[in-house]
Formats: C-alpha cells, structure tokens, sequence
C-alpha cells in the first residue's frame, strides 16, 4: 500500500534511471503498480530500460526545458493519475583533493548533485502536495562524514541532507513526507570507475600537488575498490528507497550497506580528532608500499 493507504497506483518520477540505483529503483516501484517516469539522458538507455509501466523520459535535471517538458508530462497525464513519487537520484562522483580540483568542476558537481534536485523539486512540489505523495533523496554516508579527497562530493550530499530537513519541516503540513536514502558503497558502474576517475585527477595536478596527494589518491581509490566487493547491490538500495515510499510512516533517513550505520553514529559521538584518527587508520592499509604513510 501507498502513503495514507492508498493503492500503489500514481505516476513516480526516478532521475537518474540509466543503470545503478536509479534504474533497480525504477523497476522495482513498476513491479509495485507505479507507471513511473524514468529520466535518462541516452536514448540507448532509454530503449534498455523502457518496459512495463516503465516510461523513459529524455532528461537533464540541469535543463530548465526538459524539467518543464516532464512537469507538462505530468499536468497532462492522459489517465489523470496523481505524482505521488520523486525519487532525486541523478548524480556524479568525484575524488579530489580541495587544492587541485578547479573551481568551474565545484560549480558543475554542485549543478548535478544539488541545483538540480532542487530545481526538480519546485517544478513538481505542486502535484506532489496535491497527492500528498513522497520525496525521496538519495545522499550518502559522505552527507555525514567527509573524508579526504571526497570534499567535493560530501559538500554536495552534506548540502542535500540540510536541504531534506528544511524542506520535510516545510512541507509536513501538507501531507508530503521527504525521506533521505544514505548509501554506503554501493557497486554501480559510477564506483567501478573510481580508479580511472582517480588517474584523470592526479594526472592534472601541477608537479607540486602531485607531490603532496598523488599517494593520497591512490590509497583512497584502493579503499574504494576494496569497498566495492562489500558493497550493497543497486537491488539492496532500491527496496529500502521503496519500502520507505510504501511505509505508512516512514523514517525520515535510511542507512543501507555495511557498517554505514556505525559510522554514522560515530561522527555523533566521537570528536574531530578522534574521527580523524579513525579514518586515517582505516586508510593506513591501502597507502603506497614505497611512499611514507
């Protein structure tokens, strides 16, 4: 059953939904009974993922115009069915050390990760509040603790979490619940490239900054891989991020993978120090065997 008990019936709208967490949600929310609108930027991936009551939807949630498109999609539903679902999933990944990753990158991982779910979410709050439907967000554990190298990315997810409790405390009057998603390593195609991504970066740094973090970054992007076999599956993700649209009270944050909900109770109760200690030690391991630690 959908909020307030009523049937799963409605349209849902996924960003995000070529392949990972997006697309396992958009499938899954399908087999629920929802026709749900699923953004895309590829028509590849449109026809891969095109099924049924799965509708693909050409979508850059940077474009004003696509936004509207789909908010007249919406408007003008030929059924008349209800948004009673987004799901704020699109974004990109990127470990940089602050110093080396230039300014017009912050601007443009902050347009994808940030402006543009905000821009999603004034287009479609009126239909939302009018179904008295369900936004899910998805951040990170990087919301709540930012490691080294991961300051871009966390700045954004840090940012999308303050954004999730502001909005949930606006918009509870009216019947919409807001629900942040906070996935640990997640085996995706996006964390499959850390290590090519990794490689791109240290190969702009100036011969100074190679000095100082090319050994940072790879020790970070070996964890990352490292991570990657215990991560949880885009499957594990998507039914926490459907159990919660279906619950008829739902948490307001979810943790899913690994250890994610530990971690999130140690940067309550730890200091910075001590976090940091932490998280240099869980690092240790993976540094350079010819470079000092």
């Amino acid at each position: 059953m959908a909020h307030g008990g009523k049937s799963a019936e409605g349209l849902a709208v996924v960003t995000g939904a070529s392949g990972g967490i997006g697309g396992a949600t958009a499938r899954l929310l399908a087999q629920r009974g929802f026709h749900v609108l699923a953004g895309v930027r590829r028509r590849e991936d449109a026809d891969a993922l095109r099924g049924d009551r799965i509708e693909p939807v050409m979508l850059d949630i940077t474009d004003e115009a696509a936004i509207a498109a789909l908010a007249a999609r919406i408007r003008d539903d030929p059924e008349r069915r209800a948004l009673r679902v987004l799901v704020n999933n699109a974004g990109m990944a990127v470990n940089a050390p602050l110093e080396t990753y230039p300014l017009s990158d912050w601007r443009r991982l902050f347009e994808v990760n940030l402006f543009g779910h905000v821009a999603m979410t004034q287009a479609l709050l009126p239909a939302l509040i009018e179904a008295r439907g369900t936004i899910v967000n998805i951040s990170s554990v990087g919301g709540k603790a930012a490691m080294a190298t991961y300051g871009p990315y966390a700045a954004t997810k840090f940012a999308m979490e303050a954004i999730s409790d502001s909005l949930r405390r606006e918009i509870a009057a009216h019947g919409v619940r807001v629900v942040v998603i906070e996935p640990g390593a997640v085996t995706t195609e996006m964390l499959g490239q850390v290590g090519a991504r990794g490689q791109e970066i240290v190969a702009a740094m100036t011969p100074d900054q190679r000095t100082r973090y090319s050994a940072l970054m790879q020790a970070v992007v070996a964890q990352a891989e490292a991570s990657a076999a215990g991560g949880a599956t885009p499957d594990e993700v998507a039914r926490t991020i459907v159990d919660a649209i279906t619950a008829a009270r739902p948490h307001t944050r979810y943790t899913v993978g690994r250890g994610v909900g530990l971690v999130v109770k140690l940067t309550r109760l730890l200091s910075d120090r001590a976090l940091d200690r932490l998280l240099a030690a869980n690092l240790k391991p993976h540094w350079p065997k010819a470079s000092p630690a």
